[in-house]
């Protein structure tokens, strides 16, 4: 979370004086509580139907998938670089995640994915790694050729584009955390976005204990079924639509920093390279991507200059996914499923030696962090730390 203020504590103070704090009102007074303007106001920003807020991005990827029907006997294609959520949200309902080499973007490799379709296929879970776009044309082409659904992980992009159109938006269903280190938050908390009202009504079903409290059950064209728990509450809800205001803003001052940086960067260090971007305006601009020839030179700046290497962040990396590695999945085997006999034929293993575009990638990389809040005084100071770090890690013919 980059700001917060006293705009929060007012709504939040309004939400507990009210004690109206469980989201779901009164139908017969007509309220419209806190969650559902969110949703609204959600909606409208990312340009989709619908919008469910939820108690996390986890929770959401899982509705997600509850949504475009995705369980036993399906494979899912995911990045080799996402944090381990992303993996274990298509082990909850059953499916089996397949993982997929990462570009010099950081992001999944358009041309892996279509190595790695089989008729087990079903789905794809393009991530946008710290605001960084994934090339969410080309996926989606991809998508429409083999039939299969994109479940946009938006969780480290809040409000980011590709090509002008918000992250969310592209594939038939976004899912985004509001966790307290993303670009917006409420400590906790995610939400959903598609504009599909079949995956919208699974979502809202699976989300809401099967809607036990939802006034508008009734409309929903599918039959209720057994869900779970993740709905948000009113403190939420009054917290994110503050937050939301404050989104553009936020969004302006680190893509205005990045840029500066960047520029200040060019003009003083002779031979810098950064790494490519799929959409270099789109990108939230949370992070400078350095790009390196030689993995031990970028271990060496990043140890310099406060950066690291993707590779070296730990459980956001395949091969450190130690509990989907080792199979560890639910409390019980029958739960398990790399058990289930709808998934005997699907592929399974994933070691760290199947992947070595994501190894070089991943080592070669390293991000600095980008401050919405720095003026032109920490911009030059970070430009002689850089300057400073790329000489070092240099030195010694390297």
């Amino acid at each position: 979370m980059y700001r917060i203020g006293k705009e929060e504590v007012k709504e939040i103070e309004k939400v507990i004086k009210s004690k109206q704090l469980f989201r779901v009102g009164d139908p017969k007074q007509g309220h419209l509580g806190e969650c559902d303007r969110f949703e609204k106001e959600w909606a409208e920003k990312i340009g989709t139907r619908y919008a469910l807020l939820m108690s996390g991005g986890t929770s959401a990827l899982i509705c997600g998938l509850v949504g475009l029907d995705i369980g036993p006997g399906d494979e899912v294609l995911i990045p080799s670089y996402t944090f381990m959520a992303t993996a274990t949200s298509v082990l909850m309902v059953g499916a089996i995640p397949v993982v997929v080499e990462v570009d010099q973007t950081c992001t999944i490799d358009p041309s892996d994915i279509e190595k790695k379709i089989t008729k087990n296929t079903k789905c794809i879970i393009p991530v946008h790694m710290v605001g960084l776009p994934c090339n969410m044309e080309k996926i989606t082409k991809i998508a429409k050729r083999y039939n299969l659904k994109v479940l946009e992980d938006c969780c480290q992009a809040v409000g980011g584009s590709f090509k002008g159109r918000r992250l969310g938006s592209w594939g038939d269903a976004g899912a985004y955390s509001f966790n307290y280190f993303k670009i917006i938050s409420c400590g906790e908390g995610g939400a959903l976005v598609t504009d599909d009202r079949t995956i919208y009504e699974r979502a809202s079903i699976f989300h809401d204990s099967g809607t036990a409290f939802r006034p508008y059950a009734g409309e929903f064209s599918i039959p209720v079924f057994v869900g779970l728990q993740f709905r948000a509450n009113e403190i939420m809800g009054a917290m994110m639509r503050v937050q939301l205001k404050r989104l553009d803003g936020i969004l302006r001052d680190l893509r205005k920093n990045k840029r500066r940086l960047m520029e200040e960067l060019k003009d003083n260090i002779k031979g810098i390279n950064f790494a490519p971007s799929n959409d270099i305006e789109g990108d939230c601009g949370v992070m400078i991507t350095f790009r390196f020839d030689d993995g031990v030179v970028a271990q060496k700046f990043a140890s310099l200059v406060g950066g690291y290497r993707p590779i070296d962040s730990a459980k956001h990396v395949w091969f450190d996914w130690k509990p989907v590695v080792e199979k560890r999945i639910w409390h019980k085997p029958s739960l398990n499923p790399y058990n289930f006999p709808e998934n005997k034929d699907l592929r399974m293993s994933f070691t760290k030696e199947m992947y070595p575009e994501s190894i070089e990638n991943l080592s070669k990389t390293v991000f600095v962090s980008v401050s919405p809040e720095w003026k032109a005084k920490d911009i030059k100071e970070k430009v002689k730390i850089i300057k400073k770090g790329w000489e070092e890690a240099h030195k010694n013919g390297n």
